[in-house]
Formats: C-alpha cells, structure tokens, sequence
C-alpha cells in the first residue's frame, strides 16, 4: 500500500518570493523523503491552490493525503481556513482520506535557525556587539497564538543572556519599530532583530523597514527553506500518516 501523498499548504501571498521560498522548502523535504508524493499548495493569492493540487493527487491514484500546514501559529487560518479547504475537498471527492497534520509552529529547534540568519545579518552590517534582542513575528488577533510567540522570545533571549521583546507585524502591539525604540530609551544601542517569518512577503518587508527606521543595527531574513524546517514538515507528516492507519 502506497503512503499517504504530503501536502505542504501554505497561506500564499502576492509576493512571488513567498512561494518561491515555499517551493524551495519543499524542494528540501523531498530531497530527505525522495519515496513519498510532496506537494506544495496555497490557500489564496499563490498558486497552484490548495484543489488544484487534490485533484492533481486523486487523478495520480492517491487515495490518502496528509496535509502539514505551514503556519507558525494557531490561529484563525489555522483553525478555520485549512478545515474549511479540507472539508470541502473531501466532500469533492468520494472516498478520498484526508488528514489535517499539526502547524509547523514554535518549535525550540526553530532557534537554531533564527541564530543562523541573525548571525548572517550581523556578518553584514559587520556588527559585533549587542545588547538586545527583538524577535519579530507575524503577529495574530488570537491573543494565545501571541503568547506562544513571547514564550519563545524569552527562552531564545536566555539562551544568549540578553533581553529580549517579541514586536509583532501586523494586530498585536508592539510593532518591530516601538520594540527597537523601547529599547533605545533604556539606554541600550545595538539591537538586532530575528524574523520569525517562514518567508519573505509584505509583513516581513514592514517588520524590517520599521525596526531599521527606529535604530535597529539588523535585522535577519526570515526563517526560508531550512533543513531543519523540512525535518519538522516530516515529523508532522509522520504523525498525521499513522492517523489516517485505521484502527
């Protein structure tokens, strides 16, 4: 019996770097599973869309899909988008199994890579001293999804014995820019910024431009297509796989 195809949704965006940054990831989770049918997929804005790429499986013979959404926060895309697309393309296709696998999300491992790209960052602007750290997310009106955020900026600031704030892009204060500034009122001048986005788009650009306005020394490209991030999509795919088993 054949395993379950992998679906690798993402939201979308309008800006093509997005999806290309999306299709690269996937590009490296099918260089570690070179046995399973990855596919990647959109809700809006990119494509090909999410039952573009159902139909494309189904047509295949794939009877069995795991879909891994590539969101870093539960929230209302999350907990209502991706159901909505899943129902609607099960109820398209009589006898088609498919499985919703848990969001990337906030993974501890995901520190790693924010090193990587803030030291790169830091490499550039040939900065070799800080004094605060900023961690910049997407940013979400469901105020858990926030907290899940400032959690992980706290235990990425341990980590380096710095303080740390976690700004956000878009609904929740603080923005990157009043993070920065802040910062700067309490006397302390080199402050870097990680991006805890999957991939360049608007929100990350904003998130950038306003902390590089208020004093920031850097700010790091956004998380991209990671190794470490495609071991997590495989990890979740895993998981979602062995529901689909019937018991």
């Amino acid at each position: 019996m054949a395993a379950p195809a992998l679906i690798a949704l993402a939201h979308g965006s309008r800006d093509p770097r997005s999806a290309a940054t999306i299709n690269a990831l996937v590009a490296e989770v099918r260089s570690q599973r070179p046995d399973l049918r990855i596919e990647s997929a959109f809700l809006e804005l990119s494509k090909p869309g999410f039952h573009t790429v159902v139909d494309r499986l189904v047509r295949a013979g794939h009877e069995e899909i795991v879909v891994v959404p590539l969101l870093l926060s539960d929230a209302y895309h999350a907990k209502v988008d991706v159901p909505a697309a899943i129902a609607e393309a099960t109820a398209r296709h009589e006898g088609l199994r498919i499985r919703a696998a848990g969001i990337l999300g906030l993974e501890t491992a995901f520190l790693q890579i924010l090193d990587e790209r803030l030291r790169s960052a830091l490499r550039s602007a040939r900065v070799r001293e800080l004094d605060a750290l900023v961690l910049a997310a997407a940013g979400s009106s469901d105020a858990l999804a926030n907290q899940a955020v400032a959690r992980l900026a706290r235990v990425w600031g341990a980590r380096h014995k710095l303080p740390v704030t976690a700004a956000f892009a878009s609904t929740a204060p603080p923005a990157t820019g009043e993070a920065v500034r802040a910062f700067r009122a309490e006397g302390r001048r080199h402050i870097a910024v990680a991006s805890l986005f999957l991939a360049p788009g608007f929100l990350a650009d904003r998130s950038a431009e306003l902390a590089l306005e208020a004093g920031a020394v850097a700010v790091s490209d956004p998380l991209g297509a990671h190794p470490e991030v495609a071991r997590t999509i495989l990890a979740r795919y895993a998981v979602g796989a062995v529901e689909l088993v019937p018991v």
